[in-house]
């Protein structure tokens, strides 16, 4: 996948200003979205996924960030840690009840930063996404937005195989969607994301 991650975490960063505050970062991964960090108090960064919060620990040593993060392999409903801002990175559409979810977020902490698909993202229909990204966006917006913005990257693969490679585990309803794109190379695909500041 060749979406350029750096160019995701500078319109992050110019959207929003971290610099001192506490975080509580859902969704945390594989740390590609990171970089913000280093101007933060601090960060709790949350994964109910084992192997990215590995990858995620991996990424914050290699970068020397280590001191600025507690990681927990955890559900965000689960957190009780105060914080200045909760921050959701391409999560919320995944969560099993997004509104729940905000609603715990928001006795954490007095905003909450949200990153997403946008649903009308290609990409996000192409992967399955779209329905879930209606869903968690609208029970975002029950809240008060001071400020959204989209923004469109490309997500690039060489091959059809790489781009399978990446849906796969997304189930069989992403792999008939990309189906169009069998035999195909240098597959560009758009995808629109948006980030909002919510209180």
């Amino acid at each position: 996948m060749a979406t350029d991650i750096a160019d995701i975490e500078r319109n992050l960063q110019s959207f929003f200003n971290f610099e001192d505050k506490s975080v509580v970062h859902v969704g945390a991964g594989g740390g590609q979205l990171i970089g913000y960090s280093s101007v933060t108090r601090s960060v709790l960064a949350v994964d109910i996924d084992a192997d990215a919060a590995s990858r995620l620990e991996k990424s914050v040593c290699e970068k020397g960030l280590s001191h600025l993060f507690k990681i927990e392999v955890a559900d965000i409903l689960s957190i009780s840690q105060d914080a200045d801002v909760v921050f959701f990175e391409f999560c919320l559409h995944e969560m099993p009840d997004p509104a729940t979810a905000l609603k715990h977020a928001k006795g954490l902490a007095p905003n909450i930063l949200l990153i997403d698909h946008h649903p009308d993202s290609h990409w996000g229909s192409y992967i399955n996404e779209d329905t879930k990204a209606s869903r968690s966006w609208e029970e975002a917006r029950r809240l008060n937005v001071i400020r959204e913005v989209s923004y469109n990257v490309k997500q690039e693969f060489d091959s059809y195989s790489e781009l399978v490679s990446k849906v796969e585990v997304m189930g069989e309803a992403a792999i008939d969607r990309i189906s169009k794109f069998s035999n195909k190379n240098n597959i560009q695909i758009e995808m629109m994301y948006t980030i909002a500041l919510l209180e």
